[in-house]
């Protein structure tokens, strides 16, 4: 570690062993914020009187508050010590979830929905904080650690959100969620270790540097569109199988959601194998073949509509398509990113991330538009045309990704892939 007053090198101060699962914890919890309206929007629409595409707005402000929060919140890790930013973060979080809980009608519901996501960027910041904490060689470790936490947060938020509101009314799982964030703020409030910030560069300049980055980097372009595209299909599915779960079709309950939202826990274990086909191939190959599973997924997902026994097996057959090809690809555009060079990462996250969430967002909302429109056939339809628009922007030749890439960059494969979006 360098003191960045006398620019000497200072031995690294020993890591308590428990530090690091509490923060995966952190960026479960975060992560879990993002993902558990999906299983409770239509519990919502129910009880505030909407229907149930307007409900599902709740799942677009969530994320498009997630992407604005990354662009504006994170770079100020760079800048700000981490426990002061990170519990301040976390209770905000928890008054956000509190006001939803409260929210007597449709639109202070949507206001606290983005003002939660906007505030839950725990995942991204953690990151960078844990690698800054920890020797150059056990960062691979502590970064595979900290992303199968939010990916666990994605999985488990969902279920749990589902099985409870279905049992105790929509707004018992924002009761939950906001005890859970403001429990873990308290918690990193007494055990965080003080840091020192890593750079002095004023608040609009940091802000600006992911805008530049884009703008001189290709492979970051390539990257976040890439993932936009994606995502955008991934939400748009999701979005819409909350509805048609609930709907005539099945009459199922939200814990349905969350239910099949468990079985794609397998992506826990193919995602590490994607990664070393990223090695292997290279990222642009595994983004091909990612394309390729998202698109294929559609008319497996499409199948779903007969209802019955053979709908909900092609749901399920469906959605671990959909789950395997979108974080196959965040391993793989996360490589790519990472590559683009050392010393940048938290703010190459910042761009990568916040075009990804932006993806994510527009794809709910076209979900729900397809939905009311369409049905779920439409929905499926457009996961295919969103998934189509990533390749299609880019020349048809392959270009050869980079074999070599830093510590940070192999973080991103070992032990999981990705939450959408990374550690966020």
């Amino acid at each position: 570690m360098t003191d960045h007053h006398t620019g000497q090198r200072t031995a690294r101060p020993p890591v308590p062993s428990w530090l690091v699962p509490l923060l995966a914890l952190a960026c479960g919890v975060g992560v879990g914020n993002v993902y558990f309206p999906q299983a409770v929007a239509p519990l919502a629409a129910a009880g505030l009187g909407v229907s149930p595409d307007a409900a599902a707005g709740v799942i677009t402000a969530t994320q498009f508050g997630y992407a604005a929060g990354i662009f504006l919140l994170v770079p100020l890790g760079d800048r700000l010590p981490s426990r002061p930013l990170l519990v301040t973060l976390l209770g905000l979080t928890g008054l956000g979830l509190c006001a939803a809980a409260a929210a007597p009608a449709l639109p202070p519901l949507l206001a606290a929905s983005a003002l939660t996501g906007a505030a839950t960027v725990i995942a991204p910041l953690a990151g960078p904080l844990a690698a800054g904490l920890v020797s150059e060689e056990r960062r691979g470790v502590v970064g595979g650690t900290l992303l199968s936490g939010a990916l666990a947060g994605m999985l488990l938020s969902r279920t749990a959100a589902g099985a409870l509101g279905e049992r105790l009314g929509w707004r018992a799982p924002y009761v939950l969620a906001a005890l859970l964030t403001l429990a873990v703020a308290l918690l990193l409030a007494r055990v965080l270790p003080d840091t020192r910030p890593s750079s002095r560069q004023r608040y609009p300049r940091l802000l600006a540097e992911p805008l530049r980055l884009l703008r001189t980097e290709p492979a970051l372009r390539r990257s976040c569109w890439y993932q936009a595209t994606v995502f955008a299909g991934f939400s748009a599915a999701w979005t819409g199988l909350a509805l048609l779960l609930t709907g005539p079709e099945y009459g199922l309950g939200t814990d349905a959601v969350g239910l099949l939202a468990l079985v794609n826990a397998v992506t826990m274990v193919v995602t590490p194998f994607a990664g070393r086909q990223v090695d292997r191939r290279g990222a642009d190959r595994v983004n091909l073949a990612c394309f390729l599973l998202v698109a294929g997924s559609a008319p497996v997902l499409a199948l779903g509509g007969l209802g019955g026994t053979t709908g909900l097996v092609s749901l399920v057959a469906g959605t671990l398509l959909l789950d395997v090809g979108m974080q196959s690809g965040m391993v793989a555009n996360q490589v790519r990113v990472y590559a683009v060079g050392p010393g940048r990462h938290s703010r190459l996250n910042t761009a990568y991330m916040t075009c990804a969430y932006l993806g994510g967002s527009a794809g709910s909302w076209l979900g729900t538009r397809a939905y009311a429109w369409c049905g779920w056939s439409g929905v499926c339809g457009l996961v295919v045309l969103l998934t189509t628009l990533g390749p299609v922007r880019q020349p048809a030749r392959h270009v050869t990704a980079r074999r070599s890439r830093p510590a940070s960059a192999r973080a991103a494969v070992s032990a999981r892939g990705g939450t959408a979006g990374g550690t966020g």
